[in-house]
């Protein structure tokens, strides 16, 4: 993903990885072994945060 600039910090992602219970995957092998569907449930629980801080600003 070189020259691609993430949208989301390392952190956010970090956090959502272990509630969801992939970070150990992420640990281990690194981003590209997380499985699309997961990469996608980030995302969507990174939309969903991102919904309620604008939503109770």
């Amino acid at each position: 993903m070189s020259g691609h600039r993430s949208m989301m910090s390392d952190k956010l992602k970090a956090e959502i990885a272990k509630e969801l219970g992939v970070y150990d995957t992420v640990q281990q092998h690194g981003w590209g072994d997380v499985s699309a569907r997961n990469c996608g449930n980030i995302v969507r629980k990174a939309i969903e945060r991102a919904e309620k801080s604008v939503g109770s600003s």
